[in-house]
């Protein structure tokens, strides 16, 4: 990293700091749900794959595999919706709106899509 010392408009000196990324250790993996969980201190984003299946007695199912798990501060976890927020709205400026698929009324999941199973 290196400092370059610049002054601004007011004549204080001002740092630049080079900002180098590493992803030498980096994985990729494809998500197409998430799960949240939180603490007092952390939020827990879960990502993975909802895999349709059939459960007892031919019932459909959603097995939700977790392929990864993030943690962070609730400062991180604010900077990321932030950011998130600005690239979407930044994608749908040039190509429209975004269309959430909703499970349709009775269907499995009902309203606002598939719930966890009761016992």
């Amino acid at each position: 990293m290196a400092d370059t010392p610049t002054p601004d408009a007011g004549g204080d000196q001002q740092r630049q700091i080079q900002l180098r990324i590493d992803e030498s250790k980096m994985h990729n993996t494809y998500a197409n749900t998430i799960r949240t969980s939180t603490t007092q201190d952390e939020v827990v984003l879960d990502f993975g794959m909802n895999l349709p299946m059939q459960g007892q007695d031919n019932q459909p199912m959603l097995v939700f595999n977790v392929g990864s798990r993030v943690i962070m501060n609730w400062s991180a976890a604010k900077r990321l919706a932030i950011n998130l927020g600005q690239v979407i709205r930044q994608y749908e400026e040039r190509n429209g709106e975004i269309q959430l698929q909703r499970a349709q009324p009775g269907a499995e999941g009902g309203e606002g899509g598939p719930r966890l199973a009761k016992d």
